[in-house]
Formats: structure tokens, sequence, C-alpha cells
């Protein structure tokens, strides 16, 4: 099985940076697509970013253009990273793994605890 730990969430002014990241456990991390989601109080669960085992990246349209999701397989870890911040990006954001990248969250097998993002102002 393979475990998650994200970290680097915390109290962001709106306008500023944060980059998340995702540890594994897992020795087949390199193998594993990986994703990003976010879900705040009273909404479901949305992605926010995924990277293929090859690299290839997708972004949720909001995300385009802040957010840089990309992955060291050499230290089992994937990040994410947020630029230019807004009151609304504020949610817990929670690192998913599975075989693929997934169409929903309901497609990934593996996930992190989450880690909390909140963006003043």
């Amino acid at each position: 099985q393979v475990q998650l730990v994200e970290s680097g969430g915390g109290l962001v002014q709106a306008g500023g940076s944060l980059t998340l990241s995702c540890a594994a456990s897992a020795s087949t991390f390199s193998i594993l697509a990986v994703a990003w989601y976010r879900q705040a109080p009273g909404k479901q669960r949305e992605l926010v970013a995924s990277i293929s085992s090859g690299g290839n990246t997708n972004y949720a349209h909001y995300a385009t253009g802040r957010f840089t999701i990309s992955r060291d397989n050499g230290k089992k870890t994937a990040f994410l990273q947020m630029n230019r911040l807004k009151p609304e990006d504020t949610a817990v954001y929670y690192c998913t793994a599975g075989r693929v990248v997934a169409t929903s969250a309901l497609g990934y097998e593996y996930w992190g605890q989450g880690t909390q993002v909140t963006v003043s102002s």
C-alpha cells in the first residue's frame, strides 16, 4: 500500500505563494499518476492538477497559469506550487495517487490526510 503525506499548507495573504509537498512511502512511486484535489467547506472535492507517470500534466481552469504540479521520483515526492493565491483558493488540499490519471476523485486509490491552505483578504 502507498502512504501519502502532505505538508506545506498554512495561512497566506492574497497574492502570495505556497508550495505543497506530497511524500510517498512506496518505491513504486515513479510509476504512479499523482493528482492534487482540494475541498472547501460546503463544496465537493475538485481537481486542482494531475501529473502522469510520464510527466504529462493537466490543470483545472482556475489553476492554469498560477499553479504548477511537479514530481521528483528520486525523492518520491510530488509538489504543487501555488502562486498569486486568492481567497477562493482556501481549502483542504489532498494529494492522491493511482495507476493512471483518473477522471474523478473516485478513480484514485491512495489519499493523503490533507493540508489546510487559507488565503486571507
